[in-house]
């Protein structure tokens, strides 16, 4: 893009593409761009700051906005990006308030204002069209309303080696295979960028903007030109290392970090691995001092599922799965995973509660559906010894035990953030009255921690903090799931797609009216009650264990984009001799409902 203004011609062309004022005439097209002020915003430069007076409406012509604030204790909070053909400032402009946010150039940008002067000129001039238009744009502001009818320019991606090595120039190669024809990728024609590289690269960007959806820049492991340039017109930066670098930022990174608008650009990490990789390596150390980032991913090379799940992060179109508890009704899971499989479509991070965690964890793990399945009705078939009952009526020995040895990889203790799919269980805390995301830390434990229902089991100690069976509170964590499916540091419900499945089953729990007392005798003589056994202990204390899933059911359904409950009522909460039953009736019913969706933006 060119350091000038935008010409009325660009004015005009990017309007068109507006949803909020397309649709005007070529006349009343032509008044509006005559009283748009062109300017050029240098990227890390404010358009305006919060609590400004509002002196007008912003257009972006090209480039990238950021909307920002800052919290009361100083932390910056990242909103929405504003794309070439949206606007911000209808508010302040119609209704004078002050700015309510910061706007700021997330690379070098034109944009075209319109200040209350030419406002005014616009509803003198046409005053009933023009108020119906600004009116409208005020309602589809507070309403969120998409802007665009399409995308005109693209996406830029830069690709940041933090280490010399090839893993720069694969992670950027395996993207474009992963985007196809939506992306291009500009690269130096050998090891390092040529002035004549450059320079094509800089004549040649609004070409590659306008034609391509995605745009990749592979820089390189040093501050050049060139790694100036791509930072300079990224809107989201993806650093690279192999995973056997020092984790701490070296001073290239720290030199980068200088650059203006970087904080406000999306950042993401990739330690990509040898292919053969059998354990990926922790996370943890590498997120010391890079508060920034919006997730840690790891990569093998070679294997295009790995990069086509970063791609698919990139752009808000990664799906998350999310399963539910509900005893050996949850191998129902089974069958669901097989049927979406079939269908095509990819998981790029899964959660679970209770059941639901146990075989999240074996896939995640890297277990097929066949071995999940045994190794769970082996895992259950083990039993639990009685303790005496001071904390739990079970010790919860023999499952800690057997847990640690199903939840190893590469022949030790695998950690839920060093998986290559990312993966989370929650579990109800009940020191804070919340439930808890354990997405870091041993698996065993975070499966242990979401399988141990109060007073059965003893609590899981975490931090100090009491964890039992998060179904108490949420048995299908859709909420915990479109937090990590969203970008963290950004002020938003979520990208992506969610897929709930839901086991618990919500049983009659009744007697008749005229029933004085629930009596043990009653129900060891088999009495019934309207056609149902008298509820015993294990019942009552599962629907006890139950309440919170149940009651938020329609807040879990809300919060998905699809919501899969497969009919395994008549299966017991015990069956785990019909694992494969229970597994059939979950695919069945899955395949049924898979048929009736629309698919086209989960595999876009």
């Amino acid at each position: 893009m060119s350091e000038g203004l935008p010409s009325t011609d660009q004015m005009h062309q990017v309007l068109r593409t507006s949803a909020r004022f397309g649709a005007l005439d070529e006349a009343h097209l032509a008044l509006l761009v005559q009283q748009l002020r062109p300017a050029f915003v240098q990227a890390g430069a404010h358009v305006y700051r919060e609590g400004d007076a509002s002196d007008g409406l912003v257009l972006v012509i090209d480039g990238r906005l950021r909307v920002t604030r800052t919290d009361p204790r100083g932390s910056l909070l990242l909103y929405n990006e504003l794309c070439p053909g949206e606007s911000q400032g209808e508010a302040g402009l119609i209704l004078g308030q002050r700015r309510q946010a910061n706007l700021i150039a997330l690379r070098d940008t034109q944009i075209a204002r319109l200040d209350r002067a030419g406002f005014e000129a616009l509803l003198r001039a046409e005053p009933v069209l023009f108020n119906q238009l600004f009116s409208q744009a005020l309602h589809d502001y507070l309403r969120h309303v998409q802007q665009l009818q399409e995308r005109r320019r693209a996406q830029t991606i830069a690709v940041l080696p933090l280490h010399p090595g090839p893993e720069g120039q694969m992670l950027a190669q395996g993207l474009l295979q992963a985007f196809g024809e939506r992306a291009r990728l500009l690269a130096p024609s050998g090891e390092l960028a040529s002035e004549a590289d450059l320079a094509h690269a800089m004549n040649g960007l609004e070409r590659l903007e306008t034609e391509a959806e995605l745009l990749l820049i592979q820089a390189e492991a040093q501050f050049s030109p060139w790694t100036r340039f791509a930072l300079r017109h990224a809107d989201q930066l993806v650093f690279v290392s192999g995973p056997k670098q020092a984790p701490l930022p070296s001073a290239f990174e720290r030199r980068l970090r200088e650059e203006a608008g970087f904080e406000y650009k999306r950042q993401h990490l990739v330690l990509l691995h040898p292919a053969d990789s059998q354990r990926p390596a922790a996370p943890g150390p590498w997120r010391k001092e890079r508060q920034a980032l919006e997730r840690v991913l790891l990569l093998r090379q070679d294997r295009r599922p790995d990069f086509e799940r970063l791609a698919r992060f990139l752009t808000g179109r990664a799906v998350g799965v999310v399963l539910g508890g509900g005893g050996a009704r949850g191998f129902a899971h089974l069958g669901v995973l097989r049927a979406l499989d079939e269908a095509g479509i990819p998981i790029d991070l899964m959660g679970g509660n209770s059941m639901g965690a146990l075989i999240g964890s074996q896939f995640a793990l890297g277990a097929s559906l066949d071995e999940i399945r045994e190794r769970i009705v082996r895992f259950a078939a083990g039993g639990e010894r009685p303790t005496v009952p001071v904390v739990s009526l079970l010790s919860g020995r023999r499952m800690e035990r057997d847990l640690k040895l199903m939840c190893q990889l590469g022949h030790a203790e695998a950690q839920v953030d060093a998986l290559w799919l990312p993966f989370f269980t929650a579990a109800c805390n009940l020191s804070r009255a919340c439930t808890t995301v354990l997405d870091h830390g041993p698996l065993w434990r975070a499966v242990l921690a979401s399988n141990s229902p109060a007073g059965l089991l003893p609590p899981v100690l975490y931090n100090g903090d009491l964890l039992v069976d998060g179904a108490i509170l949420d048995n299908v964590p859709v909420e915990a799931m479109r937090q990590r499916l969203g970008t963290p540091l950004e002020r938003r419900r979520g990208n992506g797609t969610v897929i709930a499945i839901d086991v618990d089953v919500r049983e009659p729990l009744s007697v008749q009216s005229d029933m004085e007392r629930l009596s043990p005798w009653a129900k060891l003589r088999g009495v019934r009650s309207e056609g149902q056994a008298l509820p015993g202990i294990g019942e009552i204390l599962y629907r006890a264990g139950h309440m919170g899933g149940l009651t938020q059911r329609g807040k879990t359904i809300g919060l998905s984009d699809f919501y899969l409950e497969p009919p395994v009522a008549d299966f017991s909460l015990m069956a785990y001799k019909r694992a494969a039953e229970v597994a059939q009736r979950g695919y069945e019913y899955a395949q049924t409902e898979i048929a009736r969706w629309d698919l086209s933006r989960v595999l876009a």
